[in-house]
């Protein structure tokens, strides 16, 4: 795990999502996912950092990564829907859950693109997107995994690698339930869009600068 990485390229990095979604043109039923280790070796990783059109672009260009589902976790409600999360009542953030084969790409590394991304200093917001929906969140799916994140967090805090400390929340996953299905592959489906070429575009081209290595 490289932290020069970070610690060189943060002030370049840290854009959020800043401008307002877009309103959905439609909602299809949300499906819970519990995605663990599968018969092939593959792995899963769960993270929110703000918009998760935003991370899911981001995660679509790495090597080793299989596939990005966008969704809602760490809420009470079963089955929400994008309107429920974005009111803030149900509890869960905007995350992206991570398909990767930890032969070509390790959970160390995806943390470091995580926490290069996204602001995790700020509590409940990226940008302009405010409320808990959009709070810095690993979710773990096992025991090294919170390990991992836990002291990955703990050393950039005491190496200063942020002007305020990071306050991503770790927390034990429980539930993912995917999102309706306009909001997967957004980004690629959707490039040409105000939010997409202004906001997610930008991020994407400032992130391949410095993980070119690991692009697919």
């Amino acid at each position: 795990m490289k932290h020069s990485i970070i610690f060189s390229m943060l002030s370049v990095l840290l854009m959020s999502c800043t401008s307002p979604k877009a309103a959905p043109q439609e909602i299809s039923s949300a499906h819970k996912s519990n995605l663990k280790m599968d018969t092939n070796g593959l792995d899963t990783a769960t993270f929110g950092g703000g918009c998760f059109w935003c991370v899911e672009a981001v995660y679509q260009q790495l090597k080793g990564v299989v596939s990005v589902a966008s969704g809602y976790s760490g809420g009470q409600r079963e089955n929400p829907s994008y309107e429920q999360v974005c009111s803030g009542a149900t509890g869960h953030a905007e995350v992206v859950q991570i398909v990767f084969d930890p032969k070509l790409i390790s959970f160390d590394e995806l943390l470091e693109v995580f926490w290069t991304v996204h602001d995790p200093t700020t509590i409940n917001r990226q940008g302009a997107d405010i409320g808990t929906q959009y709070r810095s969140v690993v979710f773990y799916n096992s025991e090294q995994q919170h390990l991992t994140a836990q002291m990955y967090k703990d050393k950039l805090n005491k190496e200063g690698a942020f002007p305020n400390l990071v306050m991503t929340e770790i927390s034990p996953l429980t539930k993912f339930y995917k999102a309706e299905g306009y909001h997967q592959n957004y980004y690629n489906e959707n490039e040409n869009q105000p939010y997409c070429s202004l906001v997610i575009k930008p991020k994407i081209e400032k992130f391949q600068k410095v993980f070119k290595s690991k692009m697919k």
